[in-house]
């Protein structure tokens, strides 16, 4: 069997975890996927994946060989797009990565529009509060939030979004608002213990960043829930400006300790560094970036 042909059945049924599941992926018949692992293993001599009657996992030699398979398989259809030449309507699949909030309120309108256009694209989007590995998990594109560490991507700047800290009025009402970050240490404090959260509130005053630790009543694994416990007046978080826009917007939060705003945070789109330069990620990133930069909640650095 063809080698590329064996590559792509293994990276579909190692990543769905289940014969089946890469049959149905690929429109092959299961005893035809079971047969071209097999001929894949025989071929390498070793195992790379093991099967139980309920579940199928990667070996140890299986994901390393999945991540190859995926890099050489991509860098086949960069090549056939780069000989289709640049013009050419992308076709195929993307995988595509943000936060929860930001991906469901920015990124999916920009995937639904992508898809209209090109209608030979699919596009698998996953939204999660954590910081992907994107070669690891065969991830195209990626929306990330912060500063950059140095990798192989490339990054597309496209705004910066900033933190803020809020509350209901019927909560500022009762208690009053914290007119310094000290006083917060006497409201009750509601914090998201997401991955891509730290733990330390930072302010900026008289030139200086101050970061100070508060002890929470509540502590929540999603955004979401922190965002609807102080909805319902139930003490202070705080939250990205995208996060906050729709319920500031609909006055059932409001800001406090502005004068402390800290400078905004980068927002870049990321992707894959390829000497050919794929069609179906360039068209998603041009189309995305374009979006995103007339955003006016990513405008502002302050």
């Amino acid at each position: 069997m063809d080698r590329l042909h064996l590559m792509t059945v293994f990276v579909a049924v190692g990543e769905e975890e289940s014969f089946a599941g890469g049959a149905r992926r690929l429109g092959m018949s299961p005893p035809a996927v079971t047969r071209a692992i097999a001929a894949l293993e025989e071929r390498l001599g070793v195992r790379l994946l093991e099967r139980t009657t309920r579940h199928v996992r990667v070996t140890e030699a299986g994901q390393r060989y999945l991540d190859d398979a995926r890099r050489i398989i991509a860098e086949a259809d960069e090549a056939d797009e780069a000989a289709a030449g640049s013009n050419a309507a992308p076709r195929g699949h993307l995988s595509v990565t943000a936060p929860v909030l930001f991906g469901r309120h920015y990124v999916t309108p920009g995937i639904v529009d992508y898809l209209r256009r090109y209608p030979g694209m699919e596009v698998n989007a996953m939204f999660v509060d954590r910081v992907t590995n994107m070669m690891e998990e065969g991830i195209d594109v990626g929306v990330r939030i912060g500063e950059l560490p140095d990798s192989s991507m490339r990054a597309v700047p496209v705004g910066h979004v900033r933190r803020v800290i809020c509350a209901a009025p019927s909560y500022l009402a009762a208690y009053g608002a914290p007119q310094t970050p000290e006083q917060l240490a006497q409201h009750t404090i509601v914090q998201s213990a997401g991955s891509s959260t730290p733990p330390d509130w930072r302010f900026a005053s008289a030139g200086r960043v101050q970061s100070l630790r508060f002890q929470p009543r509540l502590v929540v694994n999603s955004n979401d829930a922190a965002i609807e416990a102080v909805r319902q007046g139930f003490g202070v978080t705080r939250l990205l400006s995208y996060q906050a826009a729709p319920l500031l917007a609909s006055g059932e939060l409001q800001l406090v300790l502005e004068d402390y705003a800290t400078p905004g945070i980068p927002v870049n789109i990321v992707h894959r560094d390829s000497r050919q330069g794929s069609v179906r990620i360039r068209s998603f990133v041009d189309l995305m970036a374009g979006r995103l930069r007339a955003e006016p909640i990513l405008r502002s650095k302050k």
